[in-house]
């Protein structure tokens, strides 16, 4: 639209004649739409708010990070829907202000987790002072660098634990060598009864060397878990399985597992065996997070593109200070923990495609919630433009 074009146009209204007019009004109303229409395509938000933080205009992508609907709030104040972002003492700032103030970035909890960048600008509506907020979601770019910082950590824990288990077995394997010699000298020895006595604590020794090679074995292949063999299947049977296998102990202890899992749940590609250690280690954690006589519950979603599956318990929740680093290893809220449990469990979750995040309130539980891709994404016809306005 030209400036000062429309000015223009008011201020003649009377001297225009009608075809004109209308071919005038025409006119605006095409250049209107498409303005309109080029704001409501944006992933971009658009906000301009009022000095009492009313809502002048907003586009849909605004209206989904802030978490309201401009129809429904007109003439209200989005005060509530803005408490963390800060937007209060940009109104009242100087001019001179603005190059401090101008960007920022907040982490919202509502209406979803994610991490909000915006810039400010004041403007002009009419003759009213207002403010023009740009903002962009950014929590895509938050997790990719938390999974960077995930995986440096992983590493470092990897080569740690490579190093360990190098130096523990070098002398465990001398040890295996000297009993397998000591054994054969053993059998040389004329006294029977002596013979016999010290071969057995031998062979005691033998064990518990045994022992201590498979715990150092097991926790190689935890904390560098084979690649997933996937093939197609259902999170419905490795669930079930993983309760039943768990039934005795949730039994014994009186905690109600409740369970939310329809059936036909659309197929993923899984490991089953991996996937039973994810379940597994997520409701045991949720046993040793809740009472004798607790609750657990078990829910399965799906929607066009995912299978989601969430394990959720009313235990006392985890501290607001451990939250944000629940995968990161050696990070634990049990006193006899090692802290690896839910960092292997992140990363079976990732090498199947999904993701994994948790929500958890003081004294209310935790929540658990897994995202795998579906192995067929369902296809959704949108219909006619008539047809999705008029739902």
């Amino acid at each position: 639209m030209r400036k000062g074009f429309l000015d223009k146009f008011v201020s003649r209204l009377d001297r225009i004649d009608a075809p004109v007019l209308s071919a005038n009004i025409s006119e605006l109303a095409r250049e209107h739409g498409l303005l309109e229409t080029l704001f409501q395509s944006i992933d971009e938000g658009v906000l301009v708010l009022d000095g009492q933080l009313v809502a002048l205009y907003a586009n849909g992508a605004a209206e989904r990070m802030v978490g309201f609907s401009l129809a429904q709030s007109r003439g209200q104040s989005l005060a509530r829907h803005l408490r963390e972002w800060g937007v209060e003492g940009l109104l009242g700032a100087t001019a001179g202000a603005w190059e401090q103030v101008e960007a920022r970035e907040v982490e919202l909890s509502y209406p979803e987790h994610r991490f909000i960048s915006y810039y400010a600008r004041p403007i002009s509506v009419g003759e009213q002072p207002a403010l023009l907020l740009m903002l962009r979601d950014v929590t895509r770019e938050h997790r990719a660098e938390e999974d960077a910082l995930a995986d440096e950590r992983l590493a470092a824990v990897k080569t740690l634990a490579a190093g360990v288990a190098h130096e523990i077995g070098n002398p465990l394997n001398a040890l295996n060598i000297h009993l397998q010699l000591l054994t054969r000298a053993l059998k040389k020895e004329a006294d029977g009864a002596a013979r016999e006595r010290l071969l057995g604590l031998v062979s005691v020794a033998e064990q518990e060397v045994g022992r201590l090679d498979g715990i150092i074995r097991r926790f190689l292949t935890a904390i560098r878990p084979a690649k997933p063999t996937l093939v197609r299947g259902s999170v419905r049977e490795v669930l079930e399985a993983t309760l039943r296998l768990l039934g005795p102990d949730l039994e014994q202890r009186h905690i109600a597992v409740q369970t939310a899992i329809p059936e036909g749940v659309p197929d993923i590609f899984l490991d089953g065996q991996q996937l039973e250690q994810v379940f597994f280690n997520l409701l045991k954690n949720a046993m040793d997070a809740v009472a004798d006589g607790g609750r657990i519950g078990v829910t399965v979603t799906t929607d066009d593109a995912t299978v989601d599956v969430s394990i959720l318990d009313n235990g006392a929740g985890i501290p607001a200070e451990l939250l944000g680093r629940i995968f990161d290893p050696y990070v634990t809220t049990k006193a006899k923990g090692n802290g690896l449990g839910l960092m292997i469990v992140r990363r079976i979750v990732q090498a199947h495609g999904g993701t994994i995040t948790c929500a958890s309130h003081a004294g209310q539980g935790t929540c658990f919630t897994l995202r795998f891709p579906r192995a067929e994404r369902r296809i959704r016809a949108l219909g006619s433009a008539a047809e999705r306005s008029s739902r």
